[in-house]
């Protein structure tokens, strides 16, 4: 059953989308804070750990609902014109949708997080809630609106991993648990340096646009589509990796040079 774990493929996919849970999770950690600010101080507390389950069962749910839609290959409609042709399926539809989703929303988060910083905190603030029970209300449809790019990030990071989907799905789960340990763990240092460190998860929003176009790709590779004579393949897994190591490393030495100067300009000004 968990055979997956013996790839080091797995392991790097795991790390990777691990990573890219907790980033997405940043935010919905700030929103669930929001929608609890009004309760009690004592009441604050439960209804963020109520919040951070909600999110990990309604993340599990919808993975096992999106992961067996994603078994529907059996195309449904045949194109066969002639700068196009292809078999489309139920799977390749929803990669390709998702794709396009992945790119439009993270395209727009980051859009925010740069000009128009706390759009989401504003919409949440106007309608959080005094009470315990209607502010859970609220956190569970933030969840759920919060619960789509997870998930779609999930599967791009796990599709092709291995020829069962079940190992996929024990992948994607462990991730999904492991962030939200995490968050429950260590929400306010991880909060607190997320906030400190923006760019960190502008970079985060930023492969989501590489998955986007990745399952976009695949859905075309899984269809067999041939526009213009070109057959469209699938982008090997390996070279996402590579890009994001590589930009997680750039954006590391930055952080560690930018703290080093402040050190150098804290020590001249006490000379």
């Amino acid at each position: 059953m968990f055979e997956i774990f013996a790839s080091p493929d797995a392991w790097m996919a795991l790390l990777t989308l691990t990573f890219l849970e907790i980033i997405l999770g940043i935010d919905n950690i700030i929103f669930i804070s929001i929608a609890a600010g009004k309760l009690e101080k004592k009441d604050r507390k439960k209804a963020t750990n109520i919040g951070l389950f909600l999110a990990m069962g309604m993340r599990i749910v919808l993975l096992f609902g999106i992961t067996w839609l994603t078994k529907m290959k059996k195309p449904f409609l045949i194109l066969d014109e002639s700068w196009i042709t292809g078999g489309l399926s139920w799977q390749a539809v929803i990669l390709f949708a998702g794709g396009l989703f992945l790119l439009y929303k993270s395209t727009k988060e980051i859009r925010e997080k740069i000009e128009d910083k706390g759009h989401d905190e504003r919409e949440v603030t106007k309608s959080r809630s005094n009470s315990l029970t209607n502010a859970i209300v609220q956190i569970t449809v933030i969840n759920i609106v919060f619960s789509f790019d997870s998930i779609l990030t999930a599967i791009g990071m796990t599709n092709g991993i291995s020829p069962n989907p079940t190992d996929a799905l024990i992948l994607m789960i462990t991730a999904v648990v492991i962030s939200v340990v995490i968050m429950m763990l260590f929400a306010n240092p991880v909060g607190e340096f997320v906030n400190r460190h923006p760019s960190v998860q502008v970079l985060g929003l930023s492969f989501l646009i590489l998955i986007g176009f990745m399952l976009i790709t695949e859905a075309a590779h899984l269809s067999h589509l041939v526009v213009f004579d070109n057959e469209i393949g699938a982008i090997p897994k390996g070279y996402l990796y590579f890009t994001i190591a590589f930009s997680i490393m750039v954006e590391f030495f930055d952080l560690r040079m930018r703290k080093n100067k402040v050190k150098t300009k804290e020590a001249t000004v006490k000379e």
